[in-house]
């Protein structure tokens, strides 16, 4: 099983170091989350500067809140990655719980599973090299393989599961290994029911921080204010992560139930943690 590092996302500053020391590891993807209404780097474009500072690691969109965006625009923004990247990029795409990130770009919050289910064909379809619309032309630049790059969805309810064999190469399962078992099973019996050929890829993820009080202080200052006063921001800081032995075993419990990889967000910026988890990981 592969292991990916999450990115922080309260010092974009530091990201470069962070790519480049990962690049440098047993790492196989960076990964980065969206936001709109909230002080993160926005996603596409940070990834494009990383794939520009990096030689072999995969960066990743996890997730990509695809509803707030229009879908043509988002179909050459990703296409774009995808060529500079050389296909090292994978779509990650998720709906968002956020209300005020919706009303900021004029989306419905409410209608934002069937706003997905109408895009993903019309990525697909400009990804392939059909016309933008009546009378209009294709939009490139073509991605590195026809069909666009590879596409993951997260998600916990039984549509977005479903939406991975519609749309999607794979699942992001964001939840802890104890829990996870019924979610990979449920995609892949959705997978074979909707007759597609081979397995779809299953990606883990957890959420730690490694190094001095500090780090975990700042760390878990980080979590509680990206996702709010709720009780799922609760849920999220009981999982967390902060020793070598929790996350190996969370590791070894995602191998365990078939992932291919599992990525480990570090929520604080401290950069030194990339070589901590490498030291697990290897």
């Amino acid at each position: 099983m592969h292991v990916g590092v999450g990115l922080p996302i309260s010092n974009p500053r530091s990201l470069l170091d962070w790519a480049q020391r990962a690049d440098a590891g047993p790492f196989h993807t960076l990964g980065l989350l969206d936001r709109v209404v909230y002080d993160n780097p926005e996603p596409l474009v940070t990834l494009a500067a990383i794939v520009g500072a990096t030689t072999r690691i995969r960066v990743q969109t996890e997730v990509l809140i695809a509803p707030l965006r229009e879908p043509i625009l988002l179909a050459k923004q990703a296409a774009t990655l995808d060529r500079l990247a050389d296909g090292r990029f994978t779509l990650g795409i998720g709906l968002g719980g956020w209300d005020d990130d919706y009303r900021a770009v004029g989306a419905n919050i409410h209608q934002r599973g069937r706003r997905l289910d109408e895009q993903m064909p019309i990525l697909r379809g400009i990804w392939s090299g059909e016309p933008a619309g009546q009378s209009l032309g294709a939009v490139g630049p073509a991605p590195t393989r026809r069909g666009g790059p590879e596409v993951l969805f997260g998600g916990f309810s039984a549509a977005a599961l479903a939406r991975v064999a519609r749309w999607g190469d794979g699942f992001l399962c964001a939840t802890p290994p104890a829990v996870a078992d019924g979610l990979l099973r449920t995609v892949e019996k959705e997978w074979d029911q909707a007759g597609r050929t081979g397995r779809p890829r299953l990606v883990g993820q957890v959420n730690a921080a490694l190094g001095p009080d500090s780090v975990l202080t700042e760390g878990r200052a980080v979590i509680a204010r990206y996702y709010g006063s709720s009780d799922y921001t609760q849920q999220v800081l009981d999982a967390w992560l902060t020793t070598p032995r929790q996350i190996r075993d969370a590791l070894e419990a995602f191998a365990s139930l078939g992932a291919d990889e599992t990525i480990v967000y570090c929520w604080s910026p401290d950069a030194d943690q990339v070589d901590r988890l490498a030291d697990i990981v290897t």
